[in-house]
């Protein structure tokens, strides 16, 4: 079932879309999974329906061979929280959702989480970076998967600091991902010996013209430029700096940037840039057999981290509702969630590794660099590896967080 933009009225709860009543939905068997996501906005490719796609790939591979029917059900936030909020509403409370998945915006994700907690239903969180999802803002309902504002700034941040780059400027989105992202960056750079000089905040998602943000940048006199926005903002922002020559005289520094960033920016204008991602298709083995399996269903848009953790998260989420069962893990959203968290996780996007006591999804972290358009054998062929950061050094420690039901707990 999509609902699309039009089949919203005000951000009404109502869905105007045809789907089945709470009647139907008490005769289902099944589980029913929501992907929220953007499907028209600035974070359509970096989501959207390459996110979808992916869900429908771990539901595919999951009940192959199980007598387990899951419905994936499709919806557009629009970028907005109360959007959000009231699809989360009328899913958990009338469409029989069981879960949520994708939430490519940290206004989004956290307005969603609280609803999940209201309802006792899980969230999956993918797409969002803001680190308050761990931290004061935790759910017991709500994972966190793929990467946040902390891990996204302590490795570009970090690594663009050891290069020289000892004084930013932070441009980003007015909203909760660009203030969360602005303010971790800031503080690696001050905790390295670096400063920041200059910062601002743009409207969103109204903003398409940044030549003001990048004159006052220039004037700063920063050696680094920091771009602490996503999506089609990041291709236009590091666009814009390349029209008015600042990548001759800054730095500059994708704090959030995806292989679909990389690739609508072209190899030639993103040579050299250098990104953090916790998933990258030509990463290893695993990685490769998950495109092969995924590429027929996505030829033109190739998964990036938030994709890959959509698909991660899912095949999680169903491997813990088989060892719960099914009529207890559609009672009870946070006994889905804790068994998630005692079970190890492992799929081939990410490889082994573990869900923390506030939500957060452990795997290491990758700084990569964006090739020289020779050294590309192919048109998804992007990045060259830099470091590795461990799973248990890659995001903020658990008593740093301040998650308010974690009680202390720092292991």
């Amino acid at each position: 079932m999509t609902v699309s933009r039009r089949a919203l009225i005000g951000g009404a709860a109502a869905l105007a879309a045809a789907r089945p009543g709470h009647s139907a939905r008490a005769a289902a068997v099944g589980l029913r999974i929501g992907v929220l996501t953007d499907l028209s906005g600035t974070y359509r490719d970096a989501s959207g329906p390459t996110a979808i796609a992916c869900v429908r790939q771990a539901v595919q591979e999951f009940t192959a061979g199980r007598s387990l029917p899951v419905e994936v059900l499709e919806a557009d936030f629009q970028n907005k929280p109360d959007v959000g909020a009231n699809i989360a509403r009328q899913w958990f409370g009338q469409d029989g959702v069981d879960m949520i998945v994708d939430l490519t915006n940290s206004a989004v994700a956290l307005a969603v989480s609280g609803v999940g907690r209201e309802q006792n239903k899980v969230v999956l969180v993918s797409g969002a970076a803001t680190s308050e999802l761990t931290g004061a803002q935790c759910s017991p309902n709500t994972v966190h998967w793929t990467y946040d504002t902390w891990m996204l700034a302590k490795s570009t941040a970090t690594s663009t600091l050891r290069a020289g780059g000892d004084s930013w400027f932070l441009l980003g989105p007015d909203y909760n991902f660009g203030h969360s992202l602005a303010n971790d960056t800031a503080r690696f750079v001050t905790e390295a010996g670096g400063r920041v000089v200059g910062s601002a905040f743009y409207p969103f998602p109204q903003t398409s013209d940044f030549s003001a943000y990048m004159v006052q940048a220039a004037a700063s006199g920063a050696k680094v430029l920091g771009l602490c926005c996503a999506g089609t903002d990041a291709v236009a922002t590091v666009k814009q700096a390349h029209e008015f020559g600042l990548n001759r005289r800054m730095q500059l520094a994708a704090m959030l940037a995806y292989l679909t960033t990389v690739h609508g920016l072209g190899i030639d204008t993103a040579q050299g840039l250098r990104l953090t991602e916790s998933f990258y298709w030509d990463l290893n083995d695993r990685t490769r057999a998950f495109m092969r399996r995924v590429r027929p269903k996505v030829p033109d848009n190739w998964p990036n981290m938030i994709q890959a953790g959509d698909y991660a998260a899912t095949l999680h989420y169903l491997k813990a509702v088989a060892d719960l069962g099914l009529p207890a893990a559609q009672r009870d959203g946070r006994a889905v969630v804790e068994r998630m968290k005692a079970m190890p996780t492992d799929d081939d996007c990410f490889g082994p590794g573990s869900i923390r006591a506030d939500g957060r999804a452990l795997h290491p972290s990758y700084l990569f660099e964006v090739k020289r358009p020779e050294e590309s054998t192919q048109l998804w062929d992007l990045y060259k590896l830099v470091a590795t950061t461990p799973a248990d050094q890659a995001f903020r420690p658990l008593a740093e967080g301040g998650c308010p039901f974690v009680k202390g707990d720092s292991h």
